[in-house]
């Protein structure tokens, strides 16, 4: 069996995925690359991923920073991998919508660039498996493809506008090495357990909505007939694995978003009733809803980043061919946002006044 290097943990999505790797029994060793300063969570977290089993040596945290040249690996340990690591999935990334500029594309476009110039050194690599987003397509609206990589007019966020560029990078690659780009939604905790490491994405409505359940009724914000495209990460996960090892997703642009997606207010509506039992009543004009989370004070109190009402007016879907076309031969499909809410839900009530899950407004 095969051996692979991975970026981006102690991440939510790159630990979920190890775990599953883990379970599954696909490589025989996995090496994570971690910042020096984030290596006592790691540890942490692996020991959480063994769960008590004797064989501890499927993990092997090796120190780095994909934004240096070779990712700041020892020269030993880099020779090491060069020889042995068959896949490399790149995670690591800023994925905060409101990332300032400087920050995001040191990470996200420059460290891409520094570790694309890394993974071509690999003599026996089978997949590089690079991590984007289908937010990638900015202002764009109507039907997005898969096979499309269009610079939009322009961003919502600087995360968009990185994660484009960074994209890119990748795309040149697959002219000279075995390349699946996957492209998530917006991703929340497991469809079944709820479980999550941090409240950001469609959390911050959880975290608005539930700052003000003790109001008499709580409004709709604005009125649209736009879809918002929240996936599981248990679905990213299994999905992820299984198209890294598929010869039809070898050279392809995955988009790992949900085929039957809901209107925002739809969601909306649920996470309300969920949260406070009651369902919206009236209207909130979105113009005023922004200039109150314009408000440092407001968005501190809500918990809620500005940038979150921007996905509320989107008009937009993703195409899934790619996607279910080499799925359907895994029996993977994405489960039902609204039928997994109260497990959302549940998990976050359990833990939502650990200031550690909650992301820090700026």
């Amino acid at each position: 069996m095969a051996k692979a290097l991975i970026t981006g943990f102690p991440g939510f999505l790159a630990k979920s995925i190890i775990k599953e790797l883990h379970k599954q029994k696909v490589y025989t060793k996995i090496y994570v690359l971690v910042l020096p300063s984030q290596k006592g969570v790691a540890e942490s977290m692996i020991e959480e991923i063994y769960q008590g089993q004797l064989n501890t040596s499927f993990i092997e945290i090796v120190e780095g920073d994909i934004t240096v040249p070779n990712a700041g690996i020892y020269q030993d340990i880099l020779k090491e991998l060069r020889k042995e690591v068959e896949y490399v999935w790149h995670l690591a990334a800023i994925y905060d919508l409101a990332v300032p500029k400087e920050i995001a594309w040191k990470v996200n476009v420059h460290g891409t660039e520094m570790f694309n110039k890394l993974v071509t050194q690999f003599s026996k690599l089978k997949r590089y498996i690079y991590f984007s987003t289908a937010y990638i397509a900015g202002l764009r609206e109507g039907k997005l493809l898969e096979t499309e990589l269009i610079r939009p007019e322009g961003f919502k966020n600087y995360y968009e506008e990185t994660k484009y560029e960074a994209e890119l990078l990748v795309e040149k690659l697959k002219e000279i090495i075995p390349v699946t780009i996957i492209r998530p939604g917006i991703v929340r905790g497991h469809s079944e357990t709820g479980e999550t490491i941090k409240f950001d994405g469609p959390y911050f409505f959880v975290n608005m909505i539930s700052n003000l359940k003790k109001l008499p009724f709580l409004p709709y914000l604005g009125k649209s007939s736009a879809y918002i495209n929240v996936v599981p990460s248990d679905y990213i996960t299994k999905a992820s694995i299984y198209c890294s090892f598929s010869e039809e997703a070898l050279g392809q642009t995955i988009h790992l978003t949900d085929p039957r997606p809901y209107p925002a207010e739809v969601v909306y509506k649920a996470f309300v009733k969920e949260i406070t039992g009651k369902y919206p009543r009236g209207r909130l004009p979105l113009l005023i809803a922004r200039s109150f989370v314009a408000l440092f004070p407001v968005r501190k109190f809500l918990q809620v980043e500005k940038e979150t009402l921007d996905y509320l007016t989107w008009n937009a879907t993703f195409d899934t061919t790619n996607a279910e076309s080499i799925l359907e031969k895994g029996k993977i499909t994405c489960p039902d946002f609204i039928l997994s809410i109260p497990a959302m839900i549940t998990f976050y009530n359990a833990h939502k006044d650990d200031s550690t899950y909650h992301i820090p407004l700026k």
